[in-house]
């Protein structure tokens, strides 16, 4: 398996979770911003998956650490909100 498929299922993942949090928190303040945050993450990823621009982007050694990087972070935002 190619190691972008890892990224397309964080950003499943992420899309996911964006969803379920803003069926889940629905009455928050601030909630519009924080499932955009992460359903756009998520969304950011999964395009950069499909592209070739994006896999060049992905393959290379910083683009792989700043796009992890941002999907962890993405994720654990997602958790603790």
């Amino acid at each position: 398996m190619e190691r972008v498929n890892y990224l397309r299922y964080v950003a499943y993942a992420l899309l996911a979770i964006g969803l379920i949090n803003l069926r889940y928190q629905s009455g928050e303040s601030n909630l519009a911003t924080r499932t955009l945050i992460i359903v756009g993450t998520g969304a950011i990823i999964f395009s950069l998956t499909f592209f070739e621009p994006g896999k060049k982007f992905i393959s290379s050694k910083v683009g792989k650490t700043i796009t992890w990087i941002i999907a962890i972070t993405a994720t654990l935002f997602a958790i603790l909100n």
